[in-house]
């Protein structure tokens, strides 16, 4: 998943070779952001996860996205051309976690909300590895294309190395109307609302938080390379959070979990950018707990979603779910935008925690419904 924020990653290398504004390379992640989204909706409506085999459509996927992710590091050098590439990556990615999740659920019945819980910790760390590769001070095509290289060893390593689960289902039929069916489905909805709350987020968080903690450390004359380090931290934190939730998740319940990550999340969004400027030490260890919080809960609501939903059609229904959930990271990252650049950090990010709320009510509400108990063995 490395090349998500690869562009975000050497942005200010990319506006000062493009001559581009803040709120135009912006754009540059949010083009990945629609990408997913579209490859998700085709994803959906052609069952796609469920009517190839799963390991091989993932596999290819990644393969795909490394090799568009490199096709901008050499072939990008405008924006109208760069964020149809991106666009491009978006969309292959999309066959790449959503699946991911699934093949995983095929391994695990027990523990499954650990198993899941480091896998998205692992998605985690891809997406900040971008950071840290441009904390090396080379030019940013080599950076954008040693990502590619990550990239691509994550797909061989899952076509070579990786069998199928022992739970893992037959391939199904192709049935176009499986994605109407998930969201009727109450306990799937709930989680997916749970899931979208934390959406409105997580992305506006990974995309922004690294701008913030530049500038802001900057202000305070810190070197560029700790800022890049900085921000790698910061996301990668969520590697921790999300192996933390998961065991927990499995021990005290699914749904406890969540609303514990989205109340210390919400209230990062309420005090993180009023910190800027602030010794960097504060900045950067609120900025550890919020990228800790910020993804901790994610794993859990997709594995809810593996427990609730017809196991024929598990790759369909996550698919959708993250599509949907991507779709309202395009608002909430063009909303931080604006925001920043009119109100400061503190408005910009306190106008997050809706979302944190919003998914802490939802999944309250599915932990008083009988569907909870299919939930982590029952423990809600």
């Amino acid at each position: 998943m490395s090349p998500w924020f690869s562009a975000s990653a050497v942005s200010p290398a990319i506006a000062a070779e493009w001559g581009l504004a803040g709120s135009q390379t912006a754009w540059l992640t949010l083009a990945v952001q629609l990408g997913f989204v579209a490859g998700t909706l085709v994803s959906a409506v052609g069952n796609l996860p469920d009517v190839f085999p799963t390991r091989r459509f993932c596999a290819a996927s990644t393969l795909f996205a490394a090799a568009s992710n490199a096709a901008f590091g050499l072939f990008a050098h405008r924006l109208s051309s760069g964020l149809a590439i991106r666009f491009a990556t978006g969309f292959f990615l999309a066959g790449v976690y959503p699946p991911a999740m699934k093949i995983l659920a095929t391994w695990f019945r027990r523990n499954r909300g650990a198993a899941l819980g480091i896998l998205i910790g692992a998605l985690a760390l891809g997406k900040a590895a971008p950071y840290l590769v441009n904390a090396s001070g080379a030019p940013w095509r080599t950076d954008v294309l040693a990502v590619s290289g990550l990239s691509a060893a994550g797909g061989l390593a899952l076509l070579f190395f990786l069998g199928d689960g022992p739970f893992s289902t037959p391939v199904s039929r192709f049935d176009p109307k499986q994605a109407s069916r998930v969201f009727s489905n109450r306990g799937v909805r709930l989680a997916s609302f749970g899931y979208f709350g934390h959406m409105w987020e997580l992305y506006a968080m990974w995309t922004w938080a690294p701008v913030m903690i530049r500038a802001s450390l900057a202000a305070r004359g810190a070197a560029p390379a700790l800022a890049e380090t900085a921000a790698f931290l910061v996301i990668g934190a969520g590697a921790a959070g999300c192996v933390a939730a998961g065991l927990a998740a499995d021990r005290v319940g699914r749904t406890l979990v969540t609303s514990v990550a989205l109340a210390v999340s919400g209230t990062c969004c309420l005090v993180a950018g009023f910190l800027f400027g602030a010794s960097p030490w504060i900045v950067v260890a609120v900025g550890i707990v919020w990228g800790a919080a910020v993804v901790a809960d994610s794993a859990q609501f997709s594995a809810c979603v593996t427990e609730l939903s017809d196991p024929a059609y598990m790759g369909t229904a996550l698919t959708l779910q993250t599509c949907v959930g991507f779709l309202l990271t395009t608002v909430s990252i063009e909303l931080v935008a604006r925001l920043s650049a009119t109100a400061g950090w503190g408005l910009a990010f306190a106008a997050l925690a809706p979302g944190p709320v919003f998914g802490i009510a939802s999944m309250l509400r599915l932990r008083s419904l009988p569907e909870a108990a299919h939930i982590a063995n029952g423990k809600r």
